[in-house]
Order: structure tokens, then sequence, then C-alpha cells
């Protein structure tokens, strides 16, 4: 039965007069399990717990578990998806670098059979490290809810480690994730890092009212499959980015003055150089995609810096 008309919500628009004093609206309150742990979220560590379960479970459908699976998740916090996680792999390596937030999840999961915890910075452990102190193996894949400041890093952590995992489930800025996920016209340093070990898909977006506390940005789900081998060929990783991070040193110069300025060449042995390798030196670092980048990496490999110098500057 329709509402009658004293029943219906009003019309007005938002700039109506109204009689009544505008009502402030409370804070969310935190969740559940933060009170009972008897911490706050703490903005050093840029900690926005997830409390949305609706996104909770797009997240581990995304992942794609089996119960022969074992995954690793970065930043357990609350346990929240750590314990979506379990119900579907057979194991999960939890890691939580907040000691106050390792108290809590050894107490919540200290009867989980299929779950380890590991209490460190996710920077300070590789992979093998990690599946070795749960007593497991590769492969494995990665599910986590990342903080903005410590996303490329741990991407980078992962994709380039000696045991990479075979996809990854991320959740970052929005602005991260569709530079990730972005092709030539709005690349990135950080998307063609990722892209040359995997392939990157935006799932989808959550509003910061996702998270306790709310974050002021808007952040989305990745999945990044990873390659098997690098997506081009070069011979030395280490001295490829280098050169990348001369091509964007200056991304809003054209192409050749960047590069110019990067390796300290004259611009019209650069532009000589782009013409030889098919490459318009008129074009922005942000153009190109990763063969084209590759195709002037050999192009200019007798310039860049030998590989301890480029490791120096990783």
């Amino acid at each position: 039965m329709a509402p009658s008309r004293r029943e219906r919500p009003s019309t007005q628009g938002r700039g109506a007069i109204s009689s009544r004093s505008p009502r402030r609206r409370a804070g969310s309150p935190p969740p559940r399990e933060l009170v009972e742990a008897g911490l706050s979220a703490r903005k050093r560590l840029g900690q926005h717990f997830l409390r949305d379960r609706r996104i909770l479970s797009r997240i581990v459908d995304a992942a794609r578990l089996s119960p022969e699976d074992t995954v690793v998740e970065v930043g357990a916090g609350l346990g929240t998806l750590t314990a979506e996680l379990a119900k579907r792999a057979g194991k999960v390596v939890a890691v939580e670098v907040d000691e106050g937030l390792c108290g809590y999840l050894r107490r919540r999961f200290e009867s989980s059979a299929n779950l380890s915890l590991v209490c460190a910075d996710i920077r300070s452990q590789t992979p093998s490290q990690l599946l070795a102190a749960a007593g497991t193996q590769a492969p494995y894949l990665v599910v986590a809810n990342l903080p903005y400041y410590i996303a490329a890093p741990v991407l980078r952590h992962f994709l380039e480690a000696a045991e990479p995992p075979s996809s990854l489930v991320v959740m970052v800025q929005k602005e991260v994730a569709e530079s990730i996920a972005a092709g030539p016209g709005r690349m990135s340093l950080l998307g063609l890092s990722v892209q040359l070990y995997g392939s990157p898909r935006l799932l989808f977006t959550v509003p910061p009212s996702a998270f306790y506390p709310s974050p002021k940005v808007h952040s989305a789900v990745l999945r990044i499959d990873v390659r098997e081998k690098p997506a081009v060929d070069v011979d030395d990783i280490e001295r490829f980015f280098a050169f990348l991070r001369a091509g964007f040193s200056a991304p809003r110069k054209q192409l050749r003055n960047a590069i110019s300025n990067g390796l300290g060449l004259e611009g019209n042995v650069v532009a000589e150089r782009m013409t030889g390798a098919g490459v318009d030196p008129r074009l922005r670092a942000q153009a190109l995609g990763l063969e084209e980048w590759a195709v002037l990496y050999r192009a200019f490999q007798d310039a860049l810096p030998g590989k301890r110098e480029a490791e120096e500057h990783r």
C-alpha cells in the first residue's frame, strides 16, 4: 500500500527552509572487534578498517580461492577478511605489523588450524620465509588491503620476488589503481613496473564509508594475474627501470627533454636515437607502452648507469 500524503517523505530540496535546526550526523562507531581489542586506529600506520561485509565478500570472490590454495594476507588488521579467507583457502598466512592487533589476532584465531600469524613488516619477510614459517610452499596468492603509503613497495616486493604469487587481489587508493591498470596515454612508472610482471584489472571501487575511520579518498580493488615471465625481453631489469625513471623524471615535458635531463645527453642526440628507434621524440612518457619502452631502452643501453648504480637508485 502506498503511504498516505502525510507519511510520504518531503520532496523539498536541500535548500528548503525548515523550522527545525539541522541535526548533526554522529560519526560511525568503531567496529566491535576494535572495541573488544581495546585499541584504536593508528594514523601513523594508515589504518582504516574495512567494515562493509559486501565488499569483503567481493574481495574474497575475486581471489577465486579453493581448499587447495595458500593465501598470504598483508595487513590482517582485525581479522575480518582473514576469517573469510580461512573459510575458503587451505592455508592462510596472515601478516600484521601492529603488535596490539597481533595480540588480538592470536586470541581470535588460536583454534584456527589452517591459519598462521606472522607479526612483522611485510617488507622484512620474503615470500619464501613466510611460506616456510607456515609450513607450506609455493604456489600461493596474495590478498591485501594496503595502506596507501605502502602500496607500491609491497607490490614490488611480491612481483619482483624469487617466488612471486600466481595472483594478487589488492585494495589501494582509487587513483593508484587507475594508474596501475592504465594503458598508453595514461601510463605511469608504477603502472609499467606492475604490468612488466602481471596483467592488472580494476574490479570495483570502494567508498570511504566502507571503512572505519573513513579515509578522505575512494579506494579500488585490483586483480593482478602474474605472468610466467616479464612482458618484454630486456637484458637487465634494474637498468631497464633506471631508464624508465629517466623517462619519467619530467613527465610534463617532451620525452626527448626528459631523457636528455635524466641521462645527461644532448637533446639532439636523444632525438636522433629516438627517431632511429621509431619513437616520436615529441611524445611524453605516459604515451608509451612497455614494448616501446623496451625498444627505446635498447637504443640507449650504452648511456645507462652500470648495474650496481642502478640497484642503488632502485
